[in-house]
Formats: structure tokens, C-alpha cells, sequence
């Protein structure tokens, strides 16, 4: 029996088995669980059970995916369902592991850009009228992760969905594992936070509190934040450009809205943007 290629587009119908979404997930889980019994980490059993959970519901999917109406919703978005706390988990295992390569970053940043472009911009250009919009597209990025994927579903575009979804999730995983294997705390922990014009906006104060409660450590590089927006709003567009057209530039302004709100380094950004252009190559190939 030929193997699907990993970023294939999925397959429907009750007969499908396994699909690459769910593959991913399980190998994603695997590694996951192993980074868990390797660090043992207080939150040990949380992990454990929660990644174990997850094992459970990507082998039961392709039945979900055989049943109509809700069943089959839930079997297609249930990785996106789950992500914050995929994401939780990370910074649990890295704040036990407590390593962090952020000296690393700042120097690739000193000697690419001269300096530190996420303490320094905020700082030479403290402008509300620069601050509301890159603030409010830094905001987006949940609005974009629902809007790609669902808008297409309730659009009826139900493969487009599926793929999307799709390569959202590998771009997560890689994103993920990253951060597993070479943790960067970013500049919001490393340099003192700006306090300015820019920073009294109202976005960019609701930001800094959504991060002081949501944040996980040792998550900056790369960004992941850029890396989905951008393969989120591309892949949508190219099956609705309507719906693209809305999304990318507001993963574009989140994309700059990462680095003037010093929530990342802009190598952090670089490295999600280039992320995001391998998966969308090899998803057009697929």
C-alpha cells in the first residue's frame, strides 16, 4: 500500500483511516511524552495524562469522521480545539527545564540588524498612531486562527478546511518541538518593558495583560504566532480570496506587531516567516 505523503491533502469517507493531521499529532504526542519522562517535570502526570488524552482522540477521529453534523466537525478542528493547551504544556516543561538561549538570539539580532529591534522600535518611534494599528493586528492572530479554517468550512469549502487546518497543525508542531528542543524566553522577559505613548494605547495594554496570564516560557523562536498567521491567511486565500484578502494583512501587521510590542525578537519573526514559506511550499506540492 503507497504511503501518503505527510502534508497530503486529506481524505474523506468512512474507509479513510488515519490521516496525516492525525499522524502528526500522534508523533507530536509521542515526542511530548518523551520530553516529559526525560525532564520530569512537576507537572508530570498533568502532561502525561493530557498528552495520552490526546493520543486517544486522534485514533478515534477517522470513526468521528464517518458520523455526520458534530461528530465530524469535532474530528476535523479538534487539534485547533486543543492548542492553548498544547502550548500550555510547553511552557510547563520548559520553565521546569529553566534553560533559555536568548543571549544566543540577541546576538544574531545585534548582528544582523545593528542592535535590538524589539527594545529599541518601540522606544525611537513611541507613536499611538503606530501603536493602535501593529497592537490591534498583534490581537488578530486568534481571530485569524478561527477565521481561516472555520470560515472556509461554513463556506463549504470542507477540503480546503481540512487542508488548512492541516497545515496550521504541522506548522504548530514544528513550531512546538522547537521550542522543546532550543527554548528562547524573548525580549518581554529578558528587557524591561517600554513605558510610553506607544505602550498606553489600549491594545497594547490589553496585550501586555492577555501575555502576563497566557504566556509560556521558552516559546519566542521561532514565532509562532507568524508562522500559523501567515500559513493560516495564505492557504485560506488560495482556495477564497475574499477571506485571504482580509486575513493577510492582518498577519502581516501582526507579523511587525510582534516585534514593536516586544513580544518577539525579530529574528523570532524572520524564522516564523521562513517557516511558514516551507510549509506553504511543500503544501502546494502535495
Amino acid at each position: 500500500m503507497a504511503l501518503e505523503p505527510p502534508l497530503a491533502a486529506p481524505r474523506t469517507g468512512s474507509g479513510a483511516g488515519l490521516q496525516p493531521i492525525d499522524r502528526w499529532t500522534l508523533a507530536y504526542a509521542a515526542l511530548v511524552m518523551a520530553f516529559v519522562l526525560w525532564r520530569w517535570p512537576p507537572s508530570a502526570g498533568l502532561l502525561l495524562l493530557a498528552h495520552g488524552l490526546l493520543v486517544c482522540v486522534a485514533l478515534s477521529a477517522p470513526r468521528a469522521r464517518s458520523r455526520a453534523a458534530r461528530g465530524s466537525f469535532l474530528a476535523e478542528f479538534y487539534p485547533l480545539l486543543v492548542d492553548v493547551a498544547l502550548y500550555t504544556g510547553i511552557g510547563l516543561l520548559n520553565s521546569a527545564a529553566g534553560i533559555s538561549y536568548d543571549r544566543l538570539i540577541q546576538g544574531w539580532e545585534a548582528a544582523l540588524f545593528g542592535g535590538q529591534p524589539s527594545r529599541d522600535w518601540i522606544r525611537s518611534q513611541p507613536w499611538p498612531l503606530l501603536s493602535w494599528p501593529l497592537h490591534v493586528g498583534y490581537l488578530s492572530y486568534y481571530l485569524i486562527l478561527a477565521a481561516a479554517p472555520l470560515g472556509l468550512w461554513l463556506g463549504g469549502r470542507r477540503d480546503a478546511a481540512r487542508r488548512t487546518i492541516l497545515l496550521m497543525m504541522v506548522t504548530f508542531y514544528i513550531c512546538y518541538g522547537s521550542f522543546l528542543l532550543f527554548p528562547v524566553a524573548g525580549p518581554r522577559y529578558l528587557f524591561p518593558l517600554a513605558q510610553n505613548a506607544a505602550t498606553a494605547v489600549a491594545p497594547a495594554v490589553f496585550a501586555q495583560r492577555l501575555l502576563d496570564g497566557a504566556a509560556a516560557w521558552g516559546t519566542a523562536f521561532p514565532s509562532s504566532h507568524v508562522a500559523v498567521a501567515l500559513v493560516a491567511s495564505l492557504t485560506a486565500a488560495r482556495d477564497w480570496r475574499a477571506l485571504g484578502l482580509v486575513l493577510t494583512p492582518a498577519a502581516v501587521l501582526l507579523s511587525l506587531g510582534t516585534v514593536y510590542g516586544q513580544f518577539h525578537y525579530a529574528v523570532d519573526a524572520l524564522a516564523g516567516a521562513a517557516l511558514a514559506a516551507v510549509v506553504l511550499a511543500f503544501g502546494r506540492r502535495s
